[in-house]
């Protein structure tokens, strides 16, 4: 490739993404300084947490500037090194931005061998995905054998590894999904001990699938699934606060119109709940080397299963990326690049 194709944030949106949100560029490649590796982006993850870099509001990490690439993580091959750790043709996680080429700091890459697992992967399930979902329940689950876990999202890309190691770990695991496909995909895939569709009544399904109430709640949606939730968390229950995003495309993180009110927080001091939101940048990536030996581990005897779904070409990453913010996407979303 003779020059660089980016897709830059054109306007901020109101409300949902559309396709008008986004700029397809064409640039030059970018020059490694001393120190850096060029980055032939092959693919590039796409996450509900960008939605929140394209507001111009107050967060955790500051914004995407409107003209400025959109960001993510992504995995590729070094195309040029001037650093001596890394050589042409090197398989790399730690590429910016949905481009095809980043030049990057040698340090902030990790190698990975693609001989132990397939190269997208580092983007899901032995990346930011599984680390956030190892990392939740180490620190603020804890499940416990024979405990029930209720997890939200469970087809997606932190939800299906939070169910599995939860099980790993010998408790009763409860995915809620979208659909009839996802929910037997949570069941007779991924091995949860039951599913739930959340476009049916959740009530009597909770009641049904909780009969002894629920002990952990993976907390990746709110709206619905939360009211519906928090009623039935017995004494000591936790509930891990890792996303929202049934709130992510109105003002401010606000709860959508119709949507049922927040529920009454008075029960937390009489159960001594505990409900904690955690960001994985915090301290989870230098527990990386343990996470991921742990989950090669897991990979090799069976016990850890995923899915992604795998979109073609830059061009298609903002129809992938509002397709994931509505649900459409089956499993971890990822982009392709040539």
């Amino acid at each position: 490739m003779t020059s660089n194709h980016q897709i830059l944030l054109a306007r901020r949106p109101k409300g949902a993404p559309v396709p008008e949100d986004f700029k397809l560029v064409e640039t030059a490649i970018p020059e490694p300084a001393e120190g850096e590796v060029l980055v032939r982006h092959r693919f590039i993850s796409l996450d509900p947490y960008q939605r929140g870099r394209m507001d111009d509001a107050k967060s955790y990490s500051k914004p995407v500037e409107l003209g400025a690439v959109m960001e993510c993580s992504a995995v590729g091959q070094v195309a040029a090194s001037r650093d001596p750790r890394y050589r042409e043709g090197d398989w790399v996680m730690g590429g910016y931005g949905w481009q095809a080429f980043s030049a990057r700091p040698a340090k902030a890459l990790i190698a990975i061998d693609p001989k132990e697992a397939p190269p997208s992967t580092a983007l899901g399930v032995l990346g930011m995905p599984g680390l956030t979902a190892w990392v939740g329940l180490e620190d603020i689950g804890e499940p416990k054998e024979g405990e029930t876990v209720v997890v939200s999202a469970a087809s997606g890309a932190v939800g299906q590894v939070v169910g599995q190691l939860a099980k790993i770990r010998g408790a009763r695991v409860i995915g809620i999904a979208g659909g009839p496909k996802k929910c037997a995909f949570v069941k007779d895939t991924l091995g949860f001990d039951a599913a739930i569709d959340h476009r049916a009544p959740l009530d009597p399904a909770l009641d049904a699938a909780c009969p002894d109430g629920i002990d952990v709640y993976w907390e990746n949606v709110g709206g619905a699934v939360q009211a519906a939730v928090f009623p039935r968390l017995n004494d000591f229950g936790r509930m891990v606060m890792c996303g929202m995003i049934a709130q992510y495309n109105t003002a401010s993180g606000a709860a959508a119109a119709g949507a049922p009110p927040g529920p009454n927080l008075g029960p937390v001091v009489r159960k001594r709940l505990r409900i904690q939101g955690f960001i994985v940048s915090d301290k989870g990536w230098q527990r990386y080397a343990r996470f991921r030996a742990e989950m090669l581990g897991h990979m090799a005897a069976g016990r850890m299963q995923w899915r992604e779904d795998v979109a073609q070409g830059l061009a298609n990453a903002p129809a992938a990326f509002i397709g994931m913010l509505e649900g459409r996407n089956f499993g971890k979303q990822v982009v392709a690049l040539d």
